[in-house]
């Protein structure tokens, strides 16, 4: 038994040696290193050229010419690494494009490390040659093998460490058999993943749960988190897709009938599916059943210049926060190229993102792709994102990113004109019913949205760097009103981080299972100058009203009418001490109130209060602060040191057909969320105690909110 184990193992690994990639590598020649150019990738046949009934043409590739290689050959011999300026000017030299100098270099360092471990395997090859012919002696002297006492056949007895080897490699390269054939699999489709249901909290098990919500809302399942860049043979297709992707965005954007049609009531455009699938025959891959289509295109003109436009949108950083209540995480894995003659020309960037709306009830949608810049001949820009889900051997993404993205132009006086496309195909079966039209409307994740955020943040950008302080203003120092503008957008984006249904946090339902019971999650606090220290319970609860939302924006964001919804003011009258214009239209503003309450203990407390608006929805957010800290950030101080627990309302139309005219017959969604600190320990419990304070806290302002907005409208 022994002997028929051993030399069957190691057959088996002499087997699996023999199939190492030298036998692959024996197919790369010299020429495949060759690179293709970037306008070569996209020089395939159009979709108006295509005969739909004859198979698509393989692509035609140019090779370099002799002379190009010879120099490359030569400075290769020089420095296998040359940097962008290098790259640059050899371009230029040879009538290269500097990416395309820049990939030449990588392929010929991949070739000669081919080449290197061709040498490898070929000594290795010989070594195991060696070790078979001993393998051989022995096996031949086991079988003619004596007992020295009996003279008998010798017994086995205990597994040779040989043995145990070749066991353990064995497994070690069936293991890898398995990676190898669950990579393949990428090429199939997958399974989707199933949705989590959310815990409940009622009856007599709150006191568990309450015990177990904490742990989870800290470690709660985030998807994007297990994710890693291409690698380096998936690199090449990246860039492809990446081209292929930008051509697709530009025809998109310039196209109209028949891959665009106008809806029924003519407020947007509707992408022709079909049309759609024969112009772009390749892309990403045929859409899974599973999955519903949405595409939309919105142009608008925008008070920003076009190169600090595409330096936010390339900055993953800028990008996150500029479009806050869109997108509440996102993360750079890997930057493939940083551009050309020092800007964003030609930048890839492999990224993470999760976008949201800002309600429990909407499940964020988490993407991985790549992200592309490149500067056109026509003094026009373009950014576009591409989903890269196909590459990943396990995939449980219920949404893929067609090419989607934007066009810049620049026009003069610092404008811009922004042509938006977002098209996506998404599962989104765990949408709220009270959510669903708003989303099939595309006012929730479409282009309108990206466009409607993009104006009103412009605005807002504009007002930061005006110098013509109105007449009447309190706030008189240019320093002032910077670090309270900076204040209130730190109040804005803390807001929006809490609100939505991120996977980074796990909201637990107090009771019930209707949409309008109250979500709570516990964060802890530590070592965060913008945050008290401690543990903080937020909660939530959205709702539908039969009121347009400009209308319930205007009743939440008076100060007059504060005192008859907000609890925390008992009842006292509010003043306006500040205020700060951000935006055309007169609801965008940042304000300084003042409580004047009955109670000597809350006398004179200070809020601050930002409220947007745009065509696709509103916020009033506000946050009481400290006497003390506000004076410095009047006096142009460091606003980052001073802590905020913001609490407010998200107001979005319901997606009925007039739903975009904000002050026409319709109603609204209302999301209303608090935050508290429950303890200034962080290692403190959550009591019971803390949940029922917020649980009957936010469903009375509920209530008090409904019945003034309802007497208002009698």
């Amino acid at each position: 038994m022994f002997q028929h184990n051993m030399f069957d193992s190691h057959n088996f690994l002499l087997d699996m040696t023999r199939k190492t990639p030298e036998n692959e590598l024996d197919l790369i020649r010299d020429d495949e290193f060759e690179t293709k150019s970037g306008t070569d990738i996209m020089e395939g046949a159009s979709g108006d050229d295509q005969d739909p009934n004859k198979r698509p043409k393989k692509k035609q590739y140019h090779r370099h010419t002799q002379h190009q290689i010879q120099e490359l050959e030569s400075f290769f011999k020089e420095c296998p690494h040359p940097d962008d300026k290098q790259r640059k000017d050899l371009g230029k030299r040879l009538g290269l494009e500097p990416l395309q100098v820049k990939f030449w270099f990588q392929n010929k360092r991949t070739q000669m490390k081919s080449q290197h471990e061709r040498h490898e395997n070929t000594q290795l090859r010989n070594e195991n040659d060696k070790l078979r012919a001993e393998n051989i002696r022995y096996k031949e002297a086991l079988t003619t093998a004596t007992c020295p006492n009996c003279g008998g056949p010798a017994a086995i007895g205990e597994m040779s460490f040989d043995e145990q080897h070749l066991r353990i490699e064995n497994a070690r390269l069936r293991e890898e058999i398995d990676r190898i054939s669950g990579i393949a699999a990428k090429y199939v489709g997958k399974p989707m993943l199933n949705y989590p249901q959310l815990p409940s909290l009622g009856g007599n098990n709150i006191g568990h749960q309450l015990g177990e919500m904490f742990t989870t809302t800290t470690t709660g399942g985030d998807l994007l988190r297990s994710i890693s860049g291409p690698s380096d043979a998936d690199k090449p297709i990246v860039i492809e897709l990446a081209v292929s992707a930008m051509e697709e965005l530009i025809r998109l954007a310039q196209t109209g009938e028949p891959l665009w049609i106008n809806s029924d009531n003519n407020d947007n455009v509707l992408l022709n599916e079909e049309e759609y699938a024969r112009t772009f025959p390749r892309g990403i891959g045929p859409k899974s059943l599973a999955l519903k289509s949405e595409a939309s295109r919105e142009s608008a003109l925008v008070i920003i210049n076009y190169v600090n436009l595409v330096e936010i949108l390339m900055d993953v950083n800028q990008w996150t926060n500029f479009f806050t209540g869109i997108v509440s995480k996102a993360t750079i894995l890997e930057v493939l190229s940083t551009g050309v003659a020092g800007n964003y020309n030609g930048a890839l960037q492999v990224m993470t993102a999760e976008f949201q709306v800002p309600s429990p009830l909407v499940p964020t949608r988490e993407n991985y792709f790549v992200r592309y810049c490149k500067q056109h001949g026509d003094g026009t820009w373009a950014v576009v994102d591409v989903s890269l889900e196909n590459l990943r051997s396990t995939s449980v993404s219920r949404c893929r990113r067609r090419p989607s993205g934007c066009v810049i132009q620049e026009l003069p006086n610092g404008y811009s004109k922004v042509t938006w496309i977002e098209h996506v195909e998404v599962d989104d079966r765990a949408v709220n019913n009270i959510y669903r039209p708003l989303v099939d409307s595309g006012l929730a994740f479409g282009a309108k949205r990206w466009v409607a955020t993009l104006e009103r943040q412009c605005e807002r950008l504009a007002s930061v760097m005006a110098s013509n302080i109105p007449t009447g203003d309190v706030i008189t120092s240019p320093e002032g009103r910077k670090s309270m503008l900076k204040l209130a957008e730190r109040m804005v984006m803390s807001f929006c981080a809490g609100v939505g249904a991120s996977t980074a946090h796990t909201w637990t339902t107090l009771s019930g299972s209707g949409a309008d019971d109250v979500r709570v999650m516990t964060r802890k606090s530590i070592d965060d100058p913008g945050r008290p220290p401690g543990i903080v319970l937020s909660a939530a609860t959205s709702f539908w009203m039969p009121v347009p939302t400009k209308r319930v924006f205007d009743f939440l964001r008076d100060e007059n009418s504060r005192n008859e919804w907000d609890i925390l003011s008992n009842g006292g009258l509010v003043q306006e001490m500040a205020h700060i214009a951000n935006g055309r239209d007169s609801g965008n503003s940042v304000s300084l109130l003042r409580v004047n309450s009955g109670n000597s203990s809350q006398n004179n407390m200070l809020i601050l209060q930002e409220s947007c608006l745009d065509t696709t929805g509103s916020y009033v957010i506000y946050a009481p602060v400290d006497i003390a800290a506000m004076n410095v950030v009047l006096s142009g101080g460091d606003p980052d040191y001073v802590a905020l627990l913001p609490s407010g309302f998200a107001i979005l139309p319901d997606g009925s057909s007039n739903a975009e005219n904000s002050n026409a017959a319709g109603g609204s969604l209302l999301t209303v969320a608090f935050q508290i600190l429950v303890d200034s320990v962080p290692t403190a419990k959550l009591s019971l105690g803390s949940v029922a304070t917020v649980n009957s806290l936010i469903k009375c302002t509920v209530e008090r909110i409904k019945a003034s907005i309802t007497c208002e409208i009698a």
